[in-house]
C-alpha cells in the first residue's frame, strides 16, 4: 500500500487568533507547533508567520528564519513548506473610488514575495496560481506575477508547490509546466472550500485531480468543517492530505482543537483506518524526490 504524506498548515494569515487561542503567533510557538505535529504523523510543516506583538500576518524574514532554525536545532528530518502566499491581496476602494485601495491590501512585488525563499532556502516552498475573491477581498496571482516568482524559485532549487483554486489554476500551471519552469515530479496542492473558489466536494476533487498533469504528485484539502472528510476523499483518489489550524479551527462542532497535533493525529487515524500508512519526512523525501 502507498504510503500518505500529511502536511501541517499550523498557522495562516487569517485572524483566527481571537477564535482559537491555540493557533501559535510568535517564532517559538510556530515552531514547537511544527515539531508537535511532526511527532504527530506530519511528514510537511507548512508555515506562515505573525508579527509576535499584534498577531497579524507578517512578511518579515527573520521571523522565518527564526521559526527554521528552532525547528532544525530540535529535528532535522521536518520537510520544512514556507508560504509565499502574503503581498497578494487587494482590498478595493469604495463604489466611487475603487483603485483607492483600501486598508488590509497587501499587494507588494513578486521579488518582495520570494526573498525569505531566496535567503533561506526551505525544502518546498508554495507558489499560488491565479487569481480569485478570497472571501471578502481579492487575492491576486496575475500571470506575469507568477512567471517571475516560479523563475526566482527555480533558481534556488527549492521544490514549488503549486497550489491551484479552481480549473483554471491547473491550466495555467500546465502552461508553466511547458516553460520548463517547475522539476517533475509536479508537486500540487487543490486547495478546496475557500470563499469564493471551488467548493469543498467530492466530485470537484475528483474533476481536478482528473485535470491534473501527467507526473504529478498532489495532495488536498478543505477548510473549516470539510477538513477531514477532504482528508478520506483524497486518499480515495490517490492523494496526499493537509490539515492544520490554518485551515480548521476545530476538533468537531463546537470543540475548538486544543493545536495542530490533535488534527494531525484525526488524519492518521482515517489512513489508518483505510488501510494505509503514514510517509515519513525521509519516505516523503522520496516521494517528492526532493
Amino acid at each position: 500500500m502507498r504510503k500518505i504524506i500529511i502536511t501541517c498548515a499550523v498557522t495562516g494569515a487569517a485572524d483566527h487568533t481571537k477564535i482559537n487561542p491555540a493557533v501559535p503567533i510568535t517564532p517559538k510557538q510556530i515552531a514547537n507547533e511544527c515539531l508537535a505535529a511532526n511527532k504527530a504523523g506530519a511528514a510537511i510543516a507548512h508555515i506562515h508567520v505573525r508579527d509576535p506583538e499584534t498577531g497579524k500576518p507578517s512578511m518579515d524574514e527573520s521571523l522565518y528564519r527564526e521559526v527554521v532554525d528552532r525547528i532544525r536545532q530540535v529535528n532535522s528530518d521536518v520537510i520544512i513548506n514556507l508560504t509565499t502566499g502574503p503581498g497578494a491581496r487587494i482590498v478595493l476602494g469604495n463604489n466611487d473610488n475603487p483603485v483607492d485601495f483600501g486598508p488590509g491590501t497587501t499587494l507588494t512585488s513578486p521579488a518582495n514575495r520570494v526573498i525569505h525563499i531566496e535567503n533561506i532556502k526551505p525544502d518546498i516552498c508554495s507558489l499560488d496560481i491565479g487569481s480569485f475573491n478570497f472571501g471578502p477581498h481579492i487575492f491576486v496571482n496575475s500571470p506575469d506575477t507568477v512567471i517571475e516568482m516560479a523563475k526566482k524559485i527555480a533558481a534556488t532549487g527549492v521544490k514549488p508547490e503549486l497550489e491551484v483554486f479552481d480549473l483554471g489554476g491547473i491550466r495555467q500551471a500546465k502552461a508553466l509546466i511547458k516553460q520548463n519552469l517547475f522539476q517533475k515530479p509536479y508537486l500540487f496542492q487543490i486547495c478546496l472550500g475557500i470563499p469564493w473558489a471551488a467548493e469543498a466536494s467530492p466530485d470537484i476533487m475528483m474533476t481536478m485531480k482528473n485535470h491534473l498533469p501527467n507526473e504529478a504528485v498532489w495532495s488536498s484539502f478543505g477548510i473549516s468543517k470539510d477538513q477531514l472528510p477532504m482528508v478520506a476523499q483524497s486518499v480515495i483518489l490517490g492523494g496526499h492530505v493537509r490539515v492544520g489550524l490554518e485551515d480548521n479551527l476545530y476538533l468537531s462542532r463546537g470543540e475548538l482543537a486544543p493545536g495542530n497535533a490533535p488534527l494531525v493525529e484525526r488524519a492518521l487515524n482515517i489512513i489508518s483506518n483505510m488501510g494505509f500508512s503514514v510517509a515519513t519526512p525521509s519516505e516523503a523525501r522520496e516521494i517528492l524526490k526532493i
